[in-house]
């Protein structure tokens, strides 16, 4: 199972604080399932900065780690970029790590109470330059949730988008569970992720997630999910299912 972004690194966001916590979390992921993280620090989101570089040498050194301790778990490089004006400029300094080796896929952040005016057109600029923006967590932004269908515009541009697993399992309350259920039924989220940050309140919760999947969806579901984040690691071409706008008169279950 491949987890595509996970706050595992130690020291540098709110994810993981000391290498222990993050070997509880390896440890943890590997009873899940997980073979493989990309760890994706919180850059640019007005309070931390996690420039390539050095989250390059914080994953070299953690895997070093995992490897001492024969944890059977792969780590790559990543960032989860919050939006930003500046985000073309940050890319031709190098600054941003992208989901693979040919920069094609780049997860992005929006504030959790906005989608910003300017979204679109950054968005429109990236694809011109070849580089496929993924929006995380959708379901927790609060104009989503207002209107899960603000995401189509974005999803006929080719954007493509990450569901957070313990939304679907009720972890972040009924409001964003209903929301993700909606939107996976209606595939407007493309794939999963885990978006864990210790292994208290914010674990994984893939396993369970994806067996709640594969009960309301079907295993076919699952399996298209798990495809299009081995796809997005690789840096390969993806199979976009056909998504489909929610009836507004479910908004009012809100």
């Amino acid at each position: 199972m491949i987890d595509l972004h996970c706050h595992i690194l130690p020291g540098i966001d709110d994810g993981a604080k000391t290498t222990e916590d993050a070997m509880d979390m390896a440890r943890m992921a590997v009873k899940q399932g997980i073979t493989h993280i990309l760890c994706t620090p919180h850059h640019n989101n007005g309070k931390y900065d996690n420039p390539a570089a050095q989250v390059i040498t914080h994953v070299a050194n953690l895997q070093r780690e995992l490897d001492l301790r024969d944890i059977p778990l792969t780590l790559f490089e990543g960032q989860e970029v919050r939006i930003g004006g500046d985000l073309l400029d940050q890319i031709k300094a190098n600054e941003i790590l992208f989901t693979d080796l040919a920069n094609r896929y780049i997860l992005i952040e929006f504030p959790t109470n906005d989608i910003p005016a300017y979204a679109e057109h950054l968005f429109f600029e990236l694809l011109k330059a070849g580089h496929t923006p993924v929006i995380v967590h959708p379901e927790r932004n609060s104009k989503f949730i207002q209107d899960p269908n603000r995401l189509l515009p974005f999803l006929e541009m080719g954007v493509l988008t990450q569901l957070t697993a313990p939304s679907y399992v009720g972890v972040f309350g009924k409001k964003i569970e209903r929301t993700a259920k909606q939107m996976v039924a209606h595939n407007l989220v493309y794939m999963m992720a885990s978006d864990a940050h210790n292994i208290k309140k914010r674990g994984f919760f893939m396993q369970k997630a994806y067996e709640a999947i594969a009960k309301d969806m079907g295993v076919e579901h699952v399996a298209a999910m798990q495809q299009m984040a081995r796809d997005i690691l690789n840096g390969d071409s993806v199979q976009r299912p056909e998504f489909r706008e929610i009836n507004s008169k479910r908004f009012g279950l809100f």
